[in-house]
């Protein structure tokens, strides 16, 4: 490793795209990347994997089987074409489903599919065993870092992992960086578990520009 590389920061994510807390999350994560040395490497995980085995409520189960295929599509795009493709993917379905809130995968998949130039029969390959398999494997890597009674997003810093930040909006500039700085170094305290209040707003999207 040359001295640049060690100025760095690792910094892995595990989201799903049907998550509106994980998607200004990772807008927030983004806007300091613009201005910090952060490698950052994104992860599926899946809300419905998370909850197959809960007792949650008959609507809710409907939309986590219904949506299960954004991991799932991530995942056989990242099997297909490798790990450049996952953030792409991604921003692309984020705009669909939060900004544009289009609520049938029958529609959103291929949309993003062709707006991006990948294979359509992605959509298919995604139901496979294979992409079934990396889906899970994915989400446990991330589940097992912060524990099974959290959710997405999932974020480890230099390997030290943690869920969350839920926010909205995602800060922009200097307080963005100021709450990275104060959620890693919360992090960093190997006896700090949780820092919690109500939540007073619902996602509040920007436009993706």
């Amino acid at each position: 490793m040359d001295k640049a590389d060690a100025t760095r920061t690792a910094v892995d994510f595990w989201f799903d795209p049907n998550c509106p807390w994980a998607w200004m999350t990772s807008r927030w994560v983004g806007e300091v990347e613009q201005h910090r040395d952060l490698d950052v490497t994104w992860h599926v995980m899946s809300l419905f994997v998370l909850n197959e085995h809960q007792d949650v409520p008959d609507e809710y189960r409907t939309g986590l089987e219904r949506g299960q295929v954004y991991p799932r599509l991530v995942t056989a795009a990242r099997l297909r074409l490798g790990d450049d493709v996952v953030k792409p993917l991604y921003d692309a379905l984020g705009e669909h489903i939060h900004h544009r809130q289009e609520k049938d995968p029958a529609e959103v998949v291929p949309a993003v599919l062709a707006e991006l130039g990948l294979d359509a029969d992605l959509a298919e390959y995604a139901w496979s065993d294979e992409v079934d398999a990396a889906t899970r494997e994915s989400h446990r890597d991330g589940i097992e870092r912060v524990g099974q009674d959290v959710g997405t997003p999932v974020i480890a810093v230099d390997g030290i992992a943690f869920f969350g930040p839920v926010i909205s909006p995602a800060p922009k500039g200097q307080q963005a960086l100021d709450l990275w700085d104060g959620v890693v170094a919360a992090a960093r305290y190997p006896g700090f578990f949780e820092l919690k209040r109500s939540r007073t707003v619902g996602p509040v999207f920007d436009t993706v520009d």
